[in-house]
């Protein structure tokens, strides 16, 4: 736990000195308060209290504060946001007078938990550096302030990670309990039941993918399930029956079950093919890049969004920087970790690339890699392999520091 402990410390030291120097020093974005969260909903206290919770309350967690206060009200916007999160800040916040802290203190509470059980997952299959460092990278991630603030990714880590630790343990019980909540708290929870299944019928450790491939009778026989599949599969049931619940209320209450796909143009989203995706942000990616070769006089390069067409510009570049990681590390995944992960890892990226912002095709997607914790277990292998460990940590907190300041502050980051 010590390492955990550290890595918890040291980044959010990080993130509550960037986010206080942004919104003391460089104040909030114009406008952007008065647009986003007209009620003060995010900064309820004096002015420096204010500025220790900048770096916690912005842009989504407006809505969950929301939700957590009035529930959904027929408000078909709010009904994207899973429930579990806002019940427990609900919940929580009767007892400590403030739904913000409360949000805050039950991320905070599942960023460690996430870190530790992390910790004992990687462990199982390698030495021990290779699990601190992978506590380090995702402490350290330059968007890792999500995992603190009134957002549900630490929340939803601790969940994924502990069904499939459990998993890994052949606790099947709990492996399908805490997916189902993991379900009942994001919409890609349900992707839980991928690994879980793999690793229920294929054992310990599944074959990595690159010795499944030979088109030879032995190669086939190694697609056959190890184990027979006993009652206790049933419990894995539970992952995508979180989803159903909350479904089923929705369809119940609100006579719409499927107001949570149904609402996502309002976030300006629609369902398309993946490399669909992918040509479109690398079409907009290079405009962005002679976006910043030319500076911001005329011709716009890129879409009017964003505080202005250079910060348009260098979110263009960096989240296709973030969607090349995301695709070189998923290879990684496939070829040294095996299917459970491998496959996980892949179905939560295709969700995320199916999925863009008409304006800003991978919006959030670094938002959306942080919960994929395969990657880091990929990345944390390469780096203690090459011995770069002490050089990337640092980089890492540097970016971390740079991205905090902006979210604190109501620039758009992820």
């Amino acid at each position: 736990m010590q390492a955990v402990w550290r890595a918890v410390l040291a980044s959010r030291l990080v993130i509550l000195g960037a986010g206080m120097l942004g919104a003391i020093q460089v104040g909030t974005a114009p406008g952007a308060v008065a647009a986003y969260d007209p009620s003060g909903q995010t900064a309820p206290f004096g002015y420096l209290a204010n500025a220790v919770v900048a770096p916690i309350a912005r842009w989504d967690s407006g809505w969950y504060l929301t939700i957590a206060r009035f529930g959904y009200a027929h408000i078909r916007a709010r009904m994207a946001f899973f429930p579990l999160y806002p019940a427990m800040m609900r919940l929580l916040g009767w007892v400590v007078g403030s739904n913000l802290i409360a949000g805050a203190l039950i991320s905070l509470a599942a960023l460690v938990v996430a870190l530790a059980v992390l910790h004992r997952l990687v462990a199982l299959d390698a030495e021990p550096e290779v699990a601190a460092t992978t506590v380090l990278l995702m402490a350290f991630c330059p968007v890792s302030f999500f995992l603190s603030a009134v957002y549900t990714e630490s929340l939803f880590l601790a969940l994924s990670i502990g069904s499939l630790y459990a998993a890994r343990r052949e606790r099947w019980w709990l492996c399908g309990v805490l997916g189902g909540l993991a379900a009942l708290s994001r919409n890609g929870g349900f992707a839980l039941i991928v690994p879980a299944a793999v690793i229920y019928l294929y054992g310990r450790r599944d074959a990595p993918l690159t010795r499944w491939g030979a088109a030879t009778p032995a190669g086939l026989r190694r697609l056959l399930p190890r184990h027979r599949v006993a009652p206790s599969a049933l419990w894995l049931l539970l992952i995508p029956a979180g989803l159903g619940a909350y479904l089923a209320y929705l369809g119940i209450a609100y006579g719409d079950w499927l107001a949570p796909f149904r609402v996502e143009s309002f976030w300006f989203r629609h369902t398309t093919l993946p490399w669909t995706t992918v040509g479109d942000a690398a079409q907009q990616a290079w405009a962005g890049l002679r976006q910043l070769i030319q500076g911001p006089v005329p011709p716009s390069r890129v879409p009017p969004y964003a505080q202005s067409v250079i910060s348009a510009s260098i979110q263009d570049v960096y989240l296709f920087l973030f969607l090349v990681l995301g695709v070189v590390g998923l290879l990684g995944v496939l070829r040294r970790l095996g299917a459970a992960y491998g496959l996980y890892t892949f179905v939560l990226l295709v969700l995320a690339l199916a999925d863009p912002v008409s304006l800003q095709p991978l919006a959030s997607l670094p938002r959306y890699e942080l919960v994929m914790f395969p990657l880091f277990i990929w990345g944390a292998g390469l780096l203690v392999r090459h011995r770069l460990t002490a050089y990337a940590v640092p980089a890492l907190a540097v970016l971390l520091g740079v991205f905090t300041l902006e979210f604190a502050t109501w620039r758009w980051v992820a």
